[in-house]
């Protein structure tokens, strides 16, 4: 008599991405209130506030540049800074498969996040995911520390390998929400709630950035940072990272 086999477990199908190039880890954020932004700080930092958050997952590291390869390779996606002509993603590229992307626009790193079944986050989601339950300026605490971070003190001059500094974690164990790229955001550049401060660059003009890159130093890598740019702008010193609805 045959030996019975066990009936395969039937497996959901792998998105395209997932095919052609593991995805990077996500962690779940849980659900619940969070304090967004500081009232001693720049004036669109302010005022802080509540914000409610669904639970939502977030990638652990920046998107990396061998992970964008594999998108482009699948898609023949050609980024914004392609079309302009001017220097593209691959220039940076040269043994630095493990960094993170850079040179991409909000345009393709949405593209990117909608071919790996994701997204972009929310500034808010961004936010929590780099504070963590108590709240911190920094990822790692409230305290200043170069060593912790991809940032002009520390003297690298270009961006590292992503989750270089695990000292520099979050809370939540996402790395480097502080230095090594500015990150695009899903959100439009607006004013918090209550903050009555005019500002020429509010409006749908400007996509957000978050968390400061290689070139900058401890104030603009705080958590509750905000920059903004042109969603078709693309710089060295710009990445993402995808997030996901639980």
């Amino acid at each position: 008599t045959p030996t019975p086999r066990p009936t395969p477990t039937p497996q959901p199908e792998a998105t395209a991405a997932e095919a052609v190039k593991p995805l990077t880890e996500m962690v779940e954020i849980p659900a619940g209130p969070f304090t967004m932004g500081r009232d001693d700080g720049p004036a669109d930092e302010g005022p802080a506030h509540e914000v409610d958050l669904p639970a939502y997952y977030i990638e652990i590291f920046e998107v990396t540049n061998a992970q964008f390869a594999a998108f482009v390779e699948d898609t023949g996606y050609v980024t914004d800074a392609e079309k302009t002509g001017s220097s593209g993603w691959r220039a940076y590229t040269q043994g630095k498969e493990s960094h993170p992307v850079v040179k991409v626009s909000w345009n393709d790193a949405a593209a990117y996040c909608e071919w790996a079944g994701r997204r972009l986050p929310t500034e808010a989601e961004w936010e929590k995911a780099a504070r963590g339950p108590e709240g911190f300026l920094y990822p790692w605490g409230n305290e200043w520390d170069p060593a912790r971070a991809n940032v002009k003190e520390a003297g690298y001059r270009g961006t590292t390998p992503v989750g270089s500094f695990a000292d520099g974690a979050s809370p939540y164990g996402v790395f480097d929400m502080a230095g090594n790229v500015w990150e695009w955001t899903a959100d439009w550049y607006q004013p918090y709630p209550g903050n009555t401060t005019p500002d020429e660059f509010y409006g749908e003009k400007f996509k957000v950035l978050r968390g400061g890159g290689w070139f900058d130093e401890a104030d603009q890598v705080l958590a509750t940072n905000r920059s903004s740019t042109s969603p078709e702008a693309a710089n060295d010193d710009i990445g993402f990272r995808c997030a996901g609805d639980k």
